[in-house]
């Protein structure tokens, strides 16, 4: 019986360590280059959604570093590090149970691209399925939809300026990217937009700040406060226009995928 008790002891002691050492992960953030979303300017973190994350910051009086790294290394690091954040997220089907989320910053749509001289026509994912190379960031939403539906002819890379990049040397006539970005990026490239044909639309997706699961949810929960509030007093459209001009506010609940 003493034994017994004893044991039990030991096991409530070494739960209780075990949350104590979880609450006391300081909080790390990862964001990556998605001009002009969240990208690096001058060696520090800039963009739409890292003005959201540190005016959030700011309001709940917490400060954590942003770093700015490769997209599949942030992932991996919010799938399995305590009290970690990584944005922007795309929240989709596939990656729903897999984080906390805290949004909506910005909705968008994937679509597959060519430049206007090869002269493609492709309207579907069928069509695409059966063709040649397709450039997508490793680990995107779009990269793990399109696997999640047999796609075997995908080239994924390190992150949207090596899509352009890619296409812009011949390496492939396909690409997928979203429609808030791909102007920045193929500037970036030295690629200019009319030189770009948009063959059809793919997933409309809302993007997020994702937090590992073992982030406190009453932290969730207070983001999720400050960003409504954001909203409600106009300081999130302020910085929403600043960066994507013209460019509908997202809805305020996640939308259907396509």
């Amino acid at each position: 019986m003493l034994y017994t008790c004893v044991r039990g002891l030991l096991a409530l002691l070494l739960a209780s360590l075990s949350c104590v050492s979880l609450q006391a992960e300081p909080l790390r953030l990862y964001t990556e280059e998605y001009p002009p979303i969240n990208f690096s300017e001058d060696g520090k973190p800039a963009g739409l959604a890292t003005e959201v994350v540190q005016v959030i910051m700011q309001r709940t009086g917490q400060s954590a570093p942003i770093s700015v790294v490769p997209w599949a290394r942030g992932y991996q690091q919010a799938l399995t590090r305590p009290n970690t954040g990584l944005f922007v997220t795309m929240r989709t089907r596939e990656r729903e149970a897999l984080f906390k989320w805290v949004g909506p910053i910005t909705r968008s749509v994937a679509s597959f691209y060519a430049l206007r001289s090869s002269f493609l026509s492709i309207k579907s994912l069928d069509e695409a399925r059966e063709y040649g190379e397709i450039a997508v960031p490793r680990d995107w939403y779009s990269h793990q939809r399109l696997q999640a539906l047999g796609f075997t002819n995908l080239t994924p890379v390190t992150g949207p300026a090596q899509v352009v990049r890619m296409l812009k040397l011949g390496r492939v006539k396909l690409m997928v990217l979203d429609n808030l970005t791909i102007s920045t990026l193929l500037a970036q490239g030295d690629i200019q937009m009319n030189e770009v044909q948009l063959l059809f639309e793919f997933v409309y997706s809302d993007s997020y700040i994702a937090f590992s699961h073992d982030t406190d949810d009453a932290l969730i929960a207070r983001w999720q406060r400050e960003l409504d509030g954001m909203k409600n007093d106009g300081s999130f459209a302020a910085i929403h226009q600043k960066w994507l001009p013209g460019e509908p506010l997202p809805p305020l609940v996640p939308g259907p995928e396509l």
